[in-house]
């Protein structure tokens, strides 16, 4: 079984067998001719159950032959332009460059005598991400595994900053469109959901900047602590940018901690014509961003980035065998040994054992630079433009809002009366009749309790035609559900 080990005896089998893995992937990319099969899970779960995982194959070619029944054939494939749903996007080559190299050395990213140069490319990059936001001289951060475990990490630091020991005192403040994982890190961090005061939209889906004041003044006559403000640059259904720069003067007024949760809109940092929508978000006490959306990354690749690196020590554990605890280097005193202090990365993460995805973003602006990732998001906002201009023109549609990035929120509203209900179930029919079909894939929400559609785009490769095909797919699949209960009706 030793062969099967990655080492110097082995090069050449590893490089045969990753060849002809790459070679499969991009066959299939070709041939791809819609973003997913529409394959059941009643017709998957038992090919997949039929493999006898005590019983391998022996060779790799025999592995991948498999692969292509269980997984290839029927993957849900975010490169096809039609591929409309969540926050996923394609990836640039650069970057599953350096996925292939990272997997293959397998640096761990906790400590220096784990990654030695991958520390330094991961701090250059923290350094890179702080500067574009400009958070300051003293700014630091550390990679994650994603939005949640950076939104969780920053309500951290801004528990502990509050020095506050009757956790039930303290409250976090973020829009009624925030990502769920705000509530999620407050019952996690021992806050419970209550402690999350949700604080109403305006029409374009923003942040109430008033109500919130009245809501942190609220909070500090009842004598309770405004632990937290999260404001988001990029809500998930809607995209839309909460007003930074009043958030940030509310958090400066009441102490609160101000967190910007830019996973989606961080994109932005690389733009070169709509920067400017991120104002404000320099005044950050600290920011989410992932890289695997709006700079696309293969997932996963995240940060969480502070103003002041200083407080990261509340996420700070030492262990003798991993990172024990150094001596502070001082002018009479500087740190010992030929490297001074070593940098260890576990000093700063919730994680210990972690993979070097820093290298992938690294890649990406060593081949492209940031304008060309930038001059991606630019386009994929732009055709959002288009798209919400196609909407608001076709009369079997209503769109919600005019898109701030790249996120649309619409739905059929069918030519003949039809009660709310019905549209509703005529709208999910069709997103779930769309994706049976293979042909497209788009997403669903709810807004004031009705169901309502999303496109997600993020392919520079989709068209307005791609749109505009979705949209007569989408209500041909409409009216067939309503055709076929008005005659059961």
């Amino acid at each position: 079984m030793r062969s099967h080990l990655l080492n110097d005896a082995t090069a050449e089998s590893y490089r045969r067998s990753v060849t002809e893995g790459v070679e499969r992937v991009a066959s299939r990319l070709a041939a791809t001719r819609g973003p997913f099969t529409g394959v059941t899970p009643a017709e998957l779960a038992p090919v997949i159950d039929a493999v006898d995982l005590d019983r391998p194959l022996g060779d790799s070619t025999a592995a991948l032959d498999e692969l292509e029944g269980v997984y290839l054939r029927d993957a849900v494939y975010f490169h096809h332009p039609r591929y409309l749903g969540h926050l996923n996007c394609p990836v640039v080559i650069p970057a599953v460059l350096g996925e292939a190299v990272l997997s293959a050395v397998n640096s761990s990213l906790d400590t220096w005598d784990q990654s030695a140069g991958g520390t330094l490319i991961e701090q250059r990059l923290i350094e890179w991400t702080a500067g574009r936001i400009g958070l300051g001289p003293l700014a630091d951060g550390v990679f994650t595994s994603g939005g949640t475990q950076s939104n969780l990490q920053a309500l951290l630091l801004a528990r502990e900053e509050t020095g506050t020991g009757d956790l039930s005192k303290l409250r976090i403040f973020s829009s009624e469109c925030s990502h769920f994982s705000v509530q999620k890190s407050a019952t996690l961090l021992g806050l419970g959901r209550d402690a999350v005061v949700s604080v109403p939209v305006d029409r374009d889906k923003r942040m109430q900047s008033v109500v919130l004041a009245a809501e942190l003044e609220a909070c500090r006559a009842e004598g309770l602590v405004p632990m937290a403000i999260v404001a988001t640059a990029g809500t998930t259904d809607f995209g839309s940018i909460d007003p930074l720069p009043e958030i940030a003067a509310l958090a400066a007024e009441y102490g609160a901690w101000m967190h910007v949760d830019a996973a989606y809109g961080c994109g932005l940092l690389a733009s070169r014509t709509r920067r400017h929508l991120l104002d404000g978000i320099e005044q950050a006490d600290s920011v989410t961003v992932d890289y695997h959306k709006s700079f696309f990354q293969p997932v996963s690749s995240s940060a969480v980035l502070v103003r002041d690196g200083a407080t990261l020590r509340h996420a700070t554990y030492h262990a003798d065998y991993l990172n024990p605890r150094q001596a502070p280097a001082t002018k009479a005193s500087p740190a010992a040994g030929p490297w001074g202090r070593v940098p260890n990365q576990v000093d700063k993460s919730l994680q210990t054992t972690r993979r070097f995805d820093a290298l992938k973003l690294w890649m990406t602006l060593r081949v492209m630079g940031a304008d060309g990732i930038g001059e991606l998001f630019d386009e994929v906002c732009g055709l959002a433009r288009e798209g919400f201009e196609l909407l608001a023109a076709d009369p079997r549609y209503e769109v919600v809002v005019e898109p701030q990035l790249s996120t649309l929120v619409y739905r059929y509203v069918p030519e003949a009366t039809a009660s709310p209900a019905d549209v509703d179930r005529a709208n999910l029919y069709a997103r779930k009749a769309l994706f049976a079909s293979g042909e497209a894939v788009v997403a669903g929400t709810k807004v004031d309790g009705r169901q309502y559609l999303k496109f997600t785009l993020l392919n520079p490769e989709t068209t307005t035609a791609d749109i505009a095909a979705v949209l007569d797919l989408i209500a041909g699949h409409a009216e067939q559900y309503l055709g076929e209960n008005l005659v059961h009706a």
